[in-house]
């Protein structure tokens, strides 16, 4: 390596290049002659001419050089010393990034590890061993009951048991309200009625079909929407069986029930019957048009109004079976 301007120590100059040095002078240069042969000549006293201080002169070796031996090459030490220092920085280098690699290696094991335990437990791996209480007794394992929790109560049980089935039941409850609205169809409700009279509030042989399967009482209720009157009417029966049974041995229909601004309907005319059954009840409508016009299969606003109100007979009777059953689930034992 080398620097721009003069050096320190300037490189000494070799002799036999016009200076004069002390000692002898190789390749046949004149040697000190014998005081007692021709041309010898006194060598100077310090301080006369010619004199000079012995090693010291421009080709000989400065203090502290003794020997005579050659001057160091301070350019190389330079350079040596430089390429120490780039070695030194590349084994950090390397260093670091093999501790680096070294802690990914142990990282990754840690995690090779913890996944291989979880993988494990996963599989239904073994089960950690009891550790012992302060007293010395092992610590036990948490038990689970195998039996399962009974299922949440079903309406449908409630509403065809007449021993599950005791809530009140009146017209006013079944039917409540002064209109009930079907798919954004408003229905204003007329009179209301309950009977133990089965058969006293029906037409045709319906009568004898409610009384023949032991029915216990009968709710019914008029319902009016764009001149078309219809009655919903629901008998109570002892079991499921017999409702069922009523059901689909029924004939004739439902009486209508006029009042509370609705006129007779359905008398002496022709009307639109149905029936349906749910758990021990069954219901039944009659639908006609209140002027007393006669109902035929054109007629889609009777059909839509008997549809309506036979569905929302139906809500009614399961409302009731889910409300006991809520109540059930909730009671302290259940």
């Amino acid at each position: 390596m080398s620097f721009g301007g003069p050096q320190w120590p300037q490189e000494p100059q070799r002799q036999g290049q016009g200076q004069p040095g002390h000692g002898p002078q190789p390749g046949g240069g004149q040697q000190p002659g014998n005081p007692a042969q021709p041309g010898w000549q006194q060598p100077g006293a310090p301080g006369q001419p010619g004199w000079q201080q012995p090693g010291y002169g421009q080709g000989g070796q400065g203090p502290g050089q003794p020997g005579g031996g050659p001057a160091p090459d301070w350019s190389a030490l330079a350079d040596a010393t430089a390429a120490r220092d780039r070695r030194r920085r590349r084994l950090m280098i390397g260093g670091g990034v093999l501790a680096a690699l070294v802690v990914g290696a142990v990282v990754a094991t840690a995690v090779v590890a913890t996944g291989k335990k979880n993988e494990a437990a996963g599989k239904g791996g073994a089960l950690p061993t009891l550790t012992a209480s302060p007293t010395g007794t092992p610590t036990p394992e948490p038990t689970f009951s195998s039996v399962a929790p009974p299922p949440p109560p079903n309406p449908k049980d409630y509403i065809s048991d007449p021993k599950k089935d005791r809530a009140p039941l009146t017209a006013e409850g079944l039917f409540p309200g002064r209109k009930v609205t079907m798919s954004g169809r408003p229905y204003q409700k007329g009179a209301t009625s309950a009977t133990t009279d089965c058969a006293a509030v029906t037409q045709g042989g319906l009568g004898a079909v409610l009384k023949g399967n032991g029915c216990q009482r009968v709710l019914r209720a008029t319902y009016v929407r764009d001149g078309v009157a219809t009655t919903v009417g629901v008998a109570v029966f002892p079991s499921e069986a017999a409702a069922l049974k009523a059901k689909n041995e029924a004939t004739g229909g439902i009486a209508p029930l006029a009042g509370a601004g609705v006129g007779d309907f359905c008398r002496a005319t022709v009307c639109l019957r149905r029936s349906n059954a749910i758990g021990r009840y069954a219901y039944f409508t009659q639908a006609g048009f209140a002027d007393g016009r006669k109902v035929t299969k054109a007629d889609r606003a009777v059909f839509l109004a008997s549809d309506d109100l036979g569905t929302f007979a139906f809500n009614q009777i399961y409302a009731r079976g889910r409300a006991q059953a809520s109540a059930a689930a909730g009671a302290p034992g259940q």
